[in-house]
């Protein structure tokens, strides 16, 4: 793991950790971030996109003083692209200068498969030697094929990897790991059971309007306030996708961008191609519906 002396040591130390980065998270968050980093165990955090999954490896990264290590998933992901492969080009001219050199077939194959012409892919890499242990983020695993998943449990439950041409790699130290998930489809039990598990929801209007006062501290906080009003009754409205965290930061900087101090409903209308991604879902919402969403609004949120 990172420097024990770098690592939290308690919930609130996890928080406040957390906050320095500008990660605005809640108790139940920040217990599963603390004991992941205490036991040594992968974190687990599924929940829709936008909601900032992602982020907390980067800022466990910048927290720590660690490298952050990426690997993105996506359906065919397989171990040559995740964990390691085989330079085959530099294989090929180490042969064709063998065979220049009159060596023998036993002396071309012992030196073949060697570290040398080892390629370490994320996974190889985050188990090499660092100074700190490095945050290891897994990102997205759902879209990923199933045997894949079987393929990460002998990294998930020893963090090793056994490459049969050389030998197996072993952690000194283990990486922090954090998987996220969109649950576009179900990951099996057997790498959930060497997770910790966390739902990461969308943030009720307190935190949210936290985040964007960190987040686009430009913002007046009368504008902040009717952001998350709106997009918290966004999110009561039956859509194909809800605007997510990352949606209301970015509709917020344009909303900036555009010199807007407060909304109006021709600014949202023109907008709301920022907060939602579907036409249908912009459709419902533009014209009455956003008017309505706007009226809706406390009155203390229009006049802070």
């Amino acid at each position: 793991m990172a420097s024990p002396s770098r690592l939290p040591a308690s919930i609130d130390g996890t928080l406040e950790l957390l906050l320095q980065h500008d990660y605005v998270a809640d108790r139940q968050l920040a217990t599963a971030v603390f004991l992941g980093l205490k036991l040594e165990r992968p974190l687990f955090v599924e929940g829709e996109p936008g909601t900032g999954k992602t982020e907390i490896a980067k800022v466990l990264a910048g927290g720590l003083g660690a490298e952050l290590i990426r690997l993105q998933c996506y359906e065919g992901l397989d171990v040559n692209l995740a964990a390691y492969e085989w330079n085959y080009a530099r294989q090929m001219l180490e042969i064709r200068l063998g065979e220049a050199a009159h060596e023998s077939r036993e002396q071309l194959a012992a030196n073949l498969f060697s570290e040398r012409f080892l390629i370490a892919r994320p996974l190889l890499r985050a188990l090499q030697p660092h100074p700190v242990p490095p945050v290891l983020l897994i990102d997205e695993l759902d879209r990923t094929d199933e045997p894949f998943e079987a393929y990460l449990l002998e990294v998930l439950s020893d963090f090793q990897i056994t490459i049969p041409e050389l030998n197996t790699v072993a952690a000194a130290r283990p990486p922090i790991v954090i998987i996220t998930s969109n649950r576009t489809r179900e990951i099996h039990d057997a790498v959930k059971r060497r997770c910790i598990y966390h739902w990461v929801d969308y943030p009720d209007a307190a935190r949210e309007l936290q985040i964007i006062r960190r987040k686009v501290p430009e913002a007046r906080e009368a504008l902040s306030r009717q952001i998350v009003a709106f997009v918290q009754g966004l999110r009561t409205l039956e859509l194909y996708k809800l605007p997510g965290l990352s949606e209301t930061i970015e509709w917020g900087r344009a909303l900036l961008a555009l010199d807007r101090l407060t909304l109006d409903p021709q600014t949202v209308d023109d907008t709301l191609g920022v907060l939602l991604k579907y036409q249908d879902d912009i459709a419902r919402v533009r014209g009455s519906e956003a008017a309505r969403l706007l009226e809706a609004i406390p009155t203390e949120a229009l006049d802070a």
